[in-house]
Order: structure tokens, then C-alpha cells, then sequence
């Protein structure tokens, strides 16, 4: 007879292999250095905004990074972690606009090794870490940290109780976190495949009310609350006219990433957020001495 309180690490090995099945992506690192190359041959030297389309791997991409660091306006001397980083872009954001060091942890290697190779190109690597790991057991000391910054990430973890739980462990007394994540919405369940989850099995979401619970269950103060769906849309509207008036995909995008998927994918998010299976969540809660 299995023990229960053995069932969530068993359902945490699976999801791990089974996200690092979904998210592997073999020759990653030598098809973005390709379409860097021939977009440096097209434009010149590329700076970090031009590399936003590919680094920026959550809905409203480099917008919903600077609307959530305007909240916090960190300082240059605040400690930052992204727990799952992918390949780092908001990480860049945060250290060339804010001047904080930040550490990025994702489980991906992939993701890493890239996120490495994209900060010493444009010049961030001595300010920026990236590190292969678990958001689940973050190998970090208690209340290391200023700010935890997370996007997209929790939408995979069955396991939210460990989750916010880690994170509020290695937040400082006032630290805050800084989230903006996909929610249930109240036509749930959402229809796949999608960018985190090819089916059901793979998607792990919260309610909006369920995850304010959560985070303050675990003993954060929600300071800031905001449902962005409504700009997730546009945002989406905005990307098909460009796609429109340019015949096809750019050179740097999500696809370098997911492959031909995510078209079916990326449709699918808009067709989730339209009929309110899926809500956007931008919040910042704090850790309360």
C-alpha cells in the first residue's frame, strides 16, 4: 500500500520528466545564434529590445515585464530571483533597466545555457546568473533574497503549496513577490495544446480566488491585484496584424523555441482568454516581518 504523503514527491518526478520532455528543444542554442546572425547582417548590431520577441516567453512579452517592474521599481542594490527564468528575458529587463543583480532558475538546461549565452551578448552577464533547478527545493538560503520575481511558471506545478512556500522562505522580512501568471477562468477547463501544456495532464491552474488564497495562506499580503486578459487580447490582435503585414513570422520569435506548435498554441491562448476559460493575473504580495 503506498503511503499518501508519498504521492505528491511521485507526482512531482513525473511532471519534472514530463516538462523536461515539453520544453527540451535540441539545436535550441544554434538556431537562435543563426537568426541573431542574420538579423545582425539586416539591421547591424541588435540591441536587448530587438531580442524581445524570442526572450520575452509569456503573453504581452516585454509590456507585461515592464508594467510588473514599474510596481516594484526595484532598487540597484535589491536582490532579485526569477524562478523560471526560460531564457531569460525578464531578467535582462530587470537588470539593464533597474540595475539589480538578478539570479534566474529554471528547470530547463536548455533554457539556461541559452539565457547565458543572450546575457554576455548584450553585455548583462556580469549582473545576470542563470541556473538549472527546482522551483520546488530553490537551493538558495532562507531570506536571501529582495525580490521574487515569477511569469508564467506556476501553471505546471501541480504542487502550489511548496511552491509559494519556497518562495516566501527565501524572501527577506518585507521582500516581495512580484507574479503574473495564467488562472483558471470560470469556463474552465481550457482547450489544448497550449504553450506549457499539451493536455490536461501538464496543467496545473488556480482559480484567481484560489491563488490570492494561496499567497496569503502561505503569509503574504497581497498589495496589488489586476486581471489582464483584456490586454492579453489586444496584444495577440496586434501580433496577428504584424504577422499579416509582414507575410510571416519574424526572425526572432517563439517559434525558434516551440517549433510550428505554436500557432496552434498561440491560437488556442486567445481562444481560452475570449471565452474566459483562462485569466491573466498581474499581483505583487508581501512577505510580512
Amino acid at each position: 500500500m503506498i503511503e499518501e504523503d508519498t504521492l505528491p514527491v511521485q507526482n512531482l518526478i513525473v511532471s519534472n520528466e514530463n516538462l523536461a520532455r515539453h520544453y527540451s528543444s535540441p539545436g535550441l542554442k544554434e538556431r537562435v545564434l543563426a537568426a541573431l546572425e542574420a538579423l545582425e547582417k539586416e539591421k547591424g548590431p541588435l540591441s536587448p529590445e530587438d531580442i524581445a520577441p524570442l526572450d520575452e516567453f509569456h503573453i504581452r512579452g516585454r509590456a507585461a515585464t515592464r508594467d510588473l517592474a514599474a510596481i516594484l521599481n526595484p532598487s540597484p542594490n535589491q536582490r532579485v530571483l526569477d524562478v523560471g527564468s526560460g531564457i531569460g528575458g525578464p531578467s535582462r529587463c530587470l537588470a539593464r533597466d533597474y540595475g539589480c543583480p538578478v539570479i534566474g532558475i529554471d528547470l530547463t538546461e536548455d533554457y539556461c545555457k541559452l539565457a547565458r549565452m543572450l546575457a554576455q551578448r548584450v553585455g548583462l552577464d556580469e549582473t545576470l546568473t542563470f541556473t538549472q533547478g527546482d522551483a520546488l527545493a530553490l537551493p538558495f538560503s532562507d531570506a536571501s533574497f529582495d525580490i521574487v520575481w515569477t511569469q508564467h511558471t506556476a501553471m505546471n506545478i501541480a504542487d502550489k503549496k511548496t511552491l509559494y512556500a519556497e518562495m516566501y522562505r527565501v524572501l527577506k522580512p518585507e521582500g516581495r513577490l512580484a507574479l503574473y501568471d495564467v488562472a483558471a477562468g470560470p469556463e474552465s477547463p481550457p482547450r489544448f495544446p497550449l504553450p506549457w501544456a499539451k493536455d490536461a495532464s501538464m496543467n496545473f491552474l488556480l482559480s484567481p480566488d484560489e491563488l490570492k488564497h494561496m499567497l496569503e495562506g502561505t503569509g503574504f499580503t497581497v498589495s496589488h491585484w489586476r486581471t489582464t486578459s483584456d490586454l492579453g487580447m489586444a496584444w495577440f490582435e496586434n501580433l496577428k496584424a504584424n504577422k499579416r503585414e509582414a507575410k510571416g513570422e519574424p526572425a526572432l520569435g517563439l517559434h525558434l523555441i516551440m517549433g510550428s506548435d505554436i500557432r496552434t498554441m498561440s491560437r488556442n491562448v486567445m481562444g481560452n482568454l475570449a471565452e474566459k476559460r483562462i485569466i491573466l493575473i498581474e499581483a505583487v504580495a508581501q512577505k510580512m516581518s
